[in-house]
């Protein structure tokens, strides 16, 4: 089916879930509800059938997140080992400021942790993890090794697949954050209360999502890597402490309910 004919049949189809696109991270070739999206149907709709990308990317993103509680409990014993306290950088919580444009502009100190993590992580790879050494690592038929390694092959796969989290939400984050830090409350927009979400959680939403992915992968590559983990922890505990303060700000956020993501299937609207 033509894009044409698709767009045609978009308004009355069944199979997509209504404002799924509104808050997602972007990332269709991981996305496990390809096949229930507008957006993708309208943007992808001369390619294969979505419906085989949304398996796959279901297990990827199962596999990542049995990553995320190990590694939160590493940098839990790391940051108490160190004498750091994680929750010590207390901010008031945009809820409570009385002037709005501060709240909405990148001196916010929530955004400005944020975009301290885009140059950490920029540092990072820059310094300690150049693209020769990551070539290098993720050619798992490099001349050193025997033709058929098939601990290596994954090793090699695992180390690709983390660098990608971490490299496709490495500035999506702050984005999000100042999103939501820019965006009106519902009730004053004049939504009715049965309908009432924050779309400024809902954007902070992604960004915690993103955050805990990137927790994971770093975890997944320091795992890989032992020999970098010196300049991964401070990266992590940097990473930790913004998902903690962005918690306190927007508390509502992990509760947004995302059309689809969040929602069970007997609950989609379409």
């Amino acid at each position: 089916m033509k894009s044409k004919d698709i767009l045609d049949d978009l308004p009355d189809d069944p199979r997509f879930i209504e404002g799924i696109y509104n808050y997602c991270d972007r990332w269709c070739e991981r996305c496990p509800f390809t096949s229930r999206c507008m957006l993708y149907a309208m943007e992808e709709g001369d390619r294969d059938d979505p419906e085989a990308h949304d398996i796959n990317s279901e297990a990827f993103w199962n596999k990542l997140a049995g990553i995320f509680k190990q590694t939160h409990e590493m940098i839990a014993t790391m940051a108490a080992e160190q004498g750091i306290d994680l929750e010590a950088m207390d901010l008031k919580p945009v809820k409570e400021e009385k002037d709005r444009k501060r709240a909405r502009s990148k001196s916010n100190p929530l955004s400005r942790s944020a975009q301290q993590y885009v140059k950490l992580v920029k540092e990072w790879f820059d310094r300690e993890y150049p693209e020769a050494e990551q070539e290098r690592d993720a050619d798992p038929t490099r001349t050193d090794l025997p033709l058929i390694d098939f601990d290596a092959q994954d090793r090699a796969s695992n180390i690709q697949d983390a660098i990608e989290v971490i490299r496709w939400y490495q500035f999506q984050i702050a984005v999000k954050i100042m999103r939501g830090l820019m965006r009106d409350d519902p009730e004053e927009a004049g939504e009715p209360e049965a309908v009432r979400q924050s779309d400024s959680d809902g954007s902070v939403k992604v960004a915690l999502i993103g955050m805990e992915r990137s927790i994971s992968a770093w975890g997944k590559l320091q795992e890989l890597l032992p020999e970098k983990t010196a300049g991964i922890l401070p990266i992590l505990l940097h990473l930790e402490q913004l998902r903690r303060r962005t918690e306190q700000a927007f508390p509502k956020a992990q509760s947004f309910v995302r059309p689809g993501f969040d929602e069970a299937p007997d609950q989609f609207v379409s």
